[in-house]
């Protein structure tokens, strides 16, 4: 199509992947602190209907940013301008090529990436703080129970949060060269740096479910459920995940205990 760049549409899908990727983290980081912070009131103030409405704002933002290149903030214009098109419109479609360096670090690294690391650091740093508080001090009472919700929801916390590492680990370089690509020009970089950036961000995509199934029981019960019914046709009728009522009753005899003590 005259005046587009049809070949850059899937690395702009990319961006809204990497995009609601950090959203999705930053969602998970902020409901984990709220769940240690008010567990009383959790099942309040997150419900079903909020939580959708947060994985559609996540996706819609998402959208936004990975797809404002096709408005308009591409190289395009200045490829017409150093005559580097023929007469279709037709480029090699290389990353630098298409997306512009000043949308990749100023909108979408430092306004879109890099904010959103490290209030995701600040939460997860709060989260240990609170919950090792709370277990400090339960584990010197009598009460039990408030300890193994506080321990579970400690452990819960240090899986996402390596999650969260190793997505900084893989995008970061790639993020770091798009820098160096921006504010010094005729630096070189070495290819074998660029494709090892690149094989990064891949890698993280296919690390993440392993992590989840390895280190939170919930998500091996339910890969171990698809990979058995609709990979191995097998009967999954005996895969059962733990009720999630047990930790409802632990904080509400919680909440019972700090009653009676009240």
């Amino acid at each position: 199509m005259p005046g587009a760049l049809p070949p850059a549409q899937a690395l702009y899908i990319v961006l809204v992947l990497t995009q609601s990727s950090i959203l999705a983290l930053l969602a998970i980081a902020i409901d984990r602190y709220l769940r240690v912070k008010i567990p009383m009131s959790y099942k309040r103030v997150v419900t079903a209907r909020r939580a959708g409405v947060s994985v559609l704002l996540c996706w819609v933002v998402a959208f936004v940013v990975g797809l404002t290149p096709m408005l308009g903030w591409n190289n395009l214009q200045s490829l017409r301008e150093n005559l580097t098109l023929d007469a279709d419109l037709v480029i090699t479609c290389q990353f630098e090529n298409v997306i512009s360096m000043d949308y990749m670090v100023y909108f979408n690294f430092f306004g879109w990436v890099l904010p959103p690391l490290l209030l995701m650091l600040v939460i997860y740093a709060e989260i240990f703080y609170m919950i090792h508080r709370q277990l400090n001090r339960k584990v010197s009472g009598s009460h039990s129970d408030p300890s193994r919700y506080y321990g579970k929801e400690l452990k819960l916390a240090k899986s996402l949060a390596l999650v969260l590492v190793l997505f900084a680990l893989s995008w970061l370089p790639l993020h770091i060269l798009n820098c160096i690509t921006l504010f010094c020009p005729d630096c070189q970089k070495p290819m074998i740096l660029i494709y090892i950036a690149i094989l990064l961000t891949h890698a993280n995509s296919a690390v993440n479910p392993i992590i989840y199934a390895f280190r939170i029981k919930k998500f091996r019960t339910a890969f171990l459920k698809i990979w058995k019914q609709y990979f191995c046709c097998s009967d999954t009728s005996h895969i059962r995940s733990r009720p999630s009522e047990r930790l409802d009753s632990l904080i509400r005899r919680h909440q019972q205990q700090h009653d009676d003590d009240v």
